[in-house]
This record gives C-alpha cells, sequence and structure tokens, in this order.
C-alpha cells in the first residue's frame, strides 16, 4: 500500500500523465489540453477503426457461408486485404464473353453479396471494380477493354441499386482495363483470373489517417 502511495506521489511532483494505445505509451506534460485533446481524437479515430474492421470480420464470415457453393467452385473468392473487404467474381460467372450485360443465373449470386451490404456493412462504402484480360478488343463492339470493364463495373452497381436499394451514394464504380493484372496474361488460366470483377467493402477510418494523427502527436 505504501508503495502504491509513494508511486502516486512521484506522479504528481514530475506532473507527469500517461496514456496507453494500442500497446504503446505516450506520454505528455500534464495541464497541456491540446495533447489531451489529440490522444482522446486518435483514441476515438481506433476505436471506429475497431468497430469497422469488426463488421468487415463478421461480413467476411457471413459471406463465405452465403457463398460457400461458388468460393468451392473457385467462381468467388472472398478476401481482407489492405483496402478492405474484396470479393472478387470471375467475370464469366457474371457476363457472357464480351458484354456487360448481367447473366440471369448470376443473379442470385449478387443478391447474397447485396444483403451482407444492407446489413452487417450498411454503414460502410463500396467500390465496384472492372478487370479484363489483355487480348485486345476486336468484335464485340467496345472500343477498348477499358469501355468493357467500366460497363461491367456499371452494370452490378446499377442491379445492386434498382434490385436491393443499396444507397447509390455508397457505391463507385471503376473500371481498369487489363492493367491492373494478378496474373500473368500469357497463359489462358492467367486471363481468367484477369477477367473479373471486384466488389471491396471500404473501412472508412484509412491507415494515412491513423498515420497523421500519428504526426501531429510530434
Amino acid at each position: 500500500m505504501r508503495k502504491i502511495i509513494l508511486r502516486l506521489v512521484v506522479c504528481v511532483v514530475l506532473s507527469v500523465s500517461a496514456f496507453s494505445l494500442t500497446g504503446c505509451t505516450i506520454i505528455f506534460q500534464k495541464g497541456r489540453r491540446k495533447d489531451v485533446r489529440k490522444i482522446a481524437k486518435l483514441q476515438n479515430e481506433y476505436s471506429k477503426l475497431q468497430d469497422e474492421l469488426s463488421a468487415l470480420e463478421r461480413a467476411k464470415i457471413e459471406l463465405e457461408s452465403r457463398l460457400k457453393g461458388e468460393i468451392d467452385d473457385k467462381e468467388v473468392k472472398v478476401e481482407m486485404l489492405e483496402r478492405g473487404l474484396v470479393i472478387t467474381f470471375v467475370a464469366e460467372v457474371l457476363f457472357d464473353s464480351g458484354k456487360a450485360v448481367l447473366r440471369d443465373e448470376a443473379l442470385y449470386k449478387l443478391d447474397k453479396v447485396s444483403r451482407v451490404l444492407n446489413t452487417t456493412v450498411k454503414d460502410l462504402n463500396v467500390g465496384v471494380e472492372g478487370h479484363t484480360d489483355s487480348i485486345p478488343i476486336k468484335h464485340s463492339g467496345w472500343k477498348s477493354n477499358w469501355e468493357l470493364s467500366s460497363a461491367r463495373a456499371m452494370s452490378v452497381l446499377h442491379y445492386m441499386i434498382e434490385e436491393h436499394e443499396v444507397a447509390p451514394g455508397r457505391l463507385s464504380a471503376t473500371g481498369f482495363g487489363e492493367y491492373h493484372p494478378v496474373e500473368s496474361n500469357d497463359t489462358e488460366v492467367g486471363r481468367q483470373k484477369n477477367r473479373r470483377v471486384e466488389i471491396v467493402i471500404l473501412p472508412k477510418t484509412t491507415k494515412q489517417e491513423a498515420s497523421h494523427s500519428t504526426e501531429n502527436l510530434k
């Protein structure tokens, strides 16, 4: 008991306070309200990030359950990456070759994703990304793979809005064409993996924002 009292006295004499966050101890002089506000802000941002990550983790588990058959058939992949939770559809699952109209048999697969977007992660934004292989467009009428990939992303976006009322303000669509491959385009297997649509559930709080807040403490 005497040791505890003595320790408290020493802390008062030194006029030092300490806060612990994510395993790190940040020390600042007592009475500097600016530092107190910065610490509180950083703690609040960290708490929000933890909540968002928890929602993404729950969404991952739910999507893996809902899409188990498609995942087993290698039609869909669900991954937690640095940029968010990524649901990757092989393009042929959603579209006929060279087309941007959703196949009828693909709709129930997107239904499963849309339900999770409207429940488990209803407060998070979503990016829809279209990708192609490097084979030049010849007969489908598109000017380039950029147009095709953009049109496919837009088709998925409009379906989620029109059929499931996913809030438009949460959504964005991007066409990357052939310029973000995940495999070599030298083989058919690689080209098939590159032809894909990715639905990315984005956390609100980014690593860059957290780093910026940390820098402000210096």
